[in-house]
């Protein structure tokens, strides 16, 4: 390359004496020599770095009339400051701020080279990617997708062979488009929630210091101040907020060590790497030779990320829980259920004998007791679904359920990345909905949050515990597995639909992380699965109990009347709504009335039918079984999955949209396509003979 007469037009003709400061920085063996010696040539020289005895190279070279000082940062595998190497090349990008840093990667091996790059990007460093050697990487039948590549790091990329010059006007090009640009975005890896939850905390903190924010990026240093990296603590401990991120680190990581059984410098390196490999598959492939070894982890994905094994495979997943849930969580259920009948006997008899009247007796037995009770029976279900999907996620097959889906997902023109927050949704909506903000395109996260509350969660698993365990007990398992389904594939429709009539644009790259296989520990899953249903439990305790007993009012007034009659306040709401829902197989008004204030919460369902049909002795499910007929009951759990999301996750739309108008259509185009599925397949059910 005749660097002296390269010419670029970037817009710089007016100042023809600046100098800019090119940082090189690459892994050992990675070319990085080769490259600074092709832009350097002659005008270089060796000297130590102040303070150390590692060696410092600078150059420079003309370009355009503006002179490029390079320097050629330490060879490095991670900028972790655990050598003098890796301190001296993070110190100097840190405090010395190059107008671009050039990291130089082995195309031959990104996988282990995309570990310094994670970290550059993750500081917030205008960096250009070369992939150098990139001859011998074509020759090993390696194929990079570079934009692709490009597109997923956020900045750019190119192929370059240093030892023959190849691809270096192109870089001097690129630098001084990146050297002119204002900000680049800093690279997010998402390290789980609880980890992600203290970053948070961290951040917060860090804000409010204003000589942080100048020196570095927050949320970068929020991560090594958690992982405890010696050389940032020294350089802020002058900063008055220093004791307070100190004690948060503390406080935190003793709790995240517990729950990980590991330290959390490496789960943290895990789950970089956890994301390189995400990058790797969507990007790299490679013919592999018969003699080169497989890891466990590798060998496991050629099955289970399979293209044509890999959705049957998690779907039989999927399967697999609703089959354990039911087949340990039934005989428990029942269990709570008999306890609940014999406590509302025995409290009924209790204040009765004391001499309450029959109002405050109705309250207590047919209100609370009845009321939460019915929900409160299906704990152990909920309990050991989150059980399971706790192990599918620390075993990291979950992050291998999304992967595959993204294949299916791209064909129907939607971001494969959609299907993380889906599978969020499938525990709450709420954190399904903010899951979206990983998103960068404005439009694939709005499809997203529209089409989140149709993923099943586990709010509605009661009601569908309740119906198919009244109709269906024989093929429980399959049932629920059915409805879980049918909200995929009804999500991925809407999705479609949208992407194609309302938000027309290109789909985007998608990047999962896919931590290696491990064995999940019995503390950590018995943690998250606590953690998960105890917020069942809390809700039944405040939220549930709040509307069954708005629901006891309602079907106790006016005065006089038959408590839960169709003559009730109640009654009178339900017999003005249910004509609606007829076509659906359901116009009663106990019906109505138990969809209406499933809006608050999809659990209040169970609890609105447990009051207006005064379950005393009898179980819900017994009385369930006189009222309903299967088809009526597989249409309402069909509404039920789909009408309109319960309040909280209504108030998440609002929030992530910022409008009214997305969220009133979010409610109305779920009522509609709830009432329109339940009515098809309560009339073709009927046509068929199932009625």
């Amino acid at each position: 390359m005749g660097v002296g007469n390269t010419m670029v037009n970037n817009g710089l003709a007016n100042n023809l004496t600046k100098e800019y400061v090119l940082a090189l920085a690459g892994n050992p063996n990675s070319g990085k020599t080769s490259l600074f010696n092709s832009l350097t040539g002659s005008r270089q020289h060796v000297g130590n770095w102040p303070g150390v005895t590692v060696e410092k190279k600078e150059g420079s070279y003309v370009s355009g009339g503006n002179t490029i000082r390079v320097i050629d940062l330490p060879g490095t595998y991670s900028l972790g400051a655990l050598s003098e190497d890796e301190a001296v090349a993070r110190d100097y990008i840190i405090n010395e701020k190059p107008d671009v840093v050039v990291n130089i990667v082995d195309s031959t091996n990104i996988e282990r080279n995309m570990y310094l790059t994670s970290q550059l990007l993750e500081m917030g460093a205008k960096v250009i990617v070369a992939l150098n050697m990139y001859d011998e990487a074509k020759s090993k039948n390696i194929e990079i997708d570079i934009n692709g590549l490009s597109n997923i790091l956020g900045v750019p990329v190119l192929p370059t062979i240093a030892t023959k010059s190849q691809g270096l006007d192109e870089l001097t090009g690129l630098f001084f488009k990146a050297a002119g640009s204002e900000y680049n975005k800093p690279l997010i890896i998402n390290y789980g929630k609880e980890i992600e939850e203290v970053i948070n905390k961290l951040s917060d903190e860090i804000k409010n210091e204003a000589g942080l924010l100048e020196r570095y990026n927050t949320r970068w240093l929020a991560v090594k101040i958690l992982e405890d990296d010696a050389g940032i603590k020294n350089n802020i401990k002058k900063y008055k907020v220093y004791e307070k991120l100190e004690k948060i680190r503390n406080e935190s990581v003793k709790r995240l060590e517990s729950l990980w059984g590991d330290d959390i410098e490496a789960v943290i390196a895990e789950k970089r790497y956890g994301f390189i490999k995400g990058i790797v598959k969507e990007t790299v492939k490679r013919q592999m030779s018969a003699e080169e070894k497989l890891t466990v982890t590798d060998k496991i994905d050629m099955v289970v990320t399979n293209r044509f094994l890999g959705i049957p495979i998690f779907l039989l997943a999927v399967w697999g829980i609703f089959q354990f849930t039911f087949t340990l969580g039934n005989p428990l259920a029942d269990l709570i259920e008999a306890f609940f009948g014999w406590f509302g006997g025995f409290v009924r008899g209790g204040i009765q004998g004391a001499g309450a009247p029959e109002l405050v007796v109705s309250l207590i037995v047919d209100g609370i007791i009845g009321g939460a009770g019915s929900v409160l029976v299906f704990m152990p279900n909920i309990f050991l679904l989150f059980f399971a999907i706790s192990i599918l996620e620390d075993s990291g097959y979950m992050a291998r359920a999304a992967y595959i889906m993204d294949r299916f997902m791209h064909i129907l023109g939607l971001h494969g990345k959609s299907f993380i927050p889906m599978i969020v949704g499938f525990g709450c909506n709420v954190p399904g909905v903010l899951a979206t903000r990983t998103l960068e395109n404005k439009r694939d996260r709005l499809v997203s949050i529209l089409i989140n509350p149709l993923m099943s969660c586990s709010a509605r698993l009661p009601v569908y515990i309740l119906f198919t365990g009244a109709f269906f007990s024989a093929n429980q398992g399959i049932v629920i597995f059915s409805l879980y389904l049918l909200g995929i594939v009804l999500a991925i429709g809407v999705g479609v639909v949208f992407k194609k009539l309302v938000f027309k644009g290109e789909t985007s790259h998608f990047v999962m992380e896919l931590p290696p296989y491990r064995f999940p520990t019995l503390k950590s899953t018995f943690i998250h699965m606590w953690d998960r249903g105890s917020d069942f439990i809390k809700k039944a305790g405040t939220i549930i109990v709040a509307v069954v007993v708005l629901v006891w009012v309602l079907s106790s007034l006016p005065a006089g009347v038959e408590y839960a009659s169709r003559e009730s306040l109640l009654g009178q709401i339900g017999a003005f709504i249910s004509p609606i829902f007829k076509p659906a197989g359901f116009g009663t008004w106990e019906a109505a009335v138990a969809l209406l204030f499933g809006v608050v919460a999809k659990e209040v369902v169970v609890g609105t039918l447990g009051v207006v049909y005064g379950v005393q002795d009898e179980g819900l499910q017994s009385v369930i079984a006189k009222m309903w007929t299967p088809l009526s009951a597989y249409s309402f759990m069909v509404m039920t999955l789909i009408y309109i999301p319960c309040v909280a996750t209504i108030g998440a739309i609002k929030r992530e949209t910022n409008s009214w108008a997305w969220t009133l259509f979010a409610i109305g185009y779920s009522l509609v396509l709830g009432w329109v599925m339940s009515v098809l397949v309560y009339q073709v059910g009927s046509l068929l003979g199932f009625a």
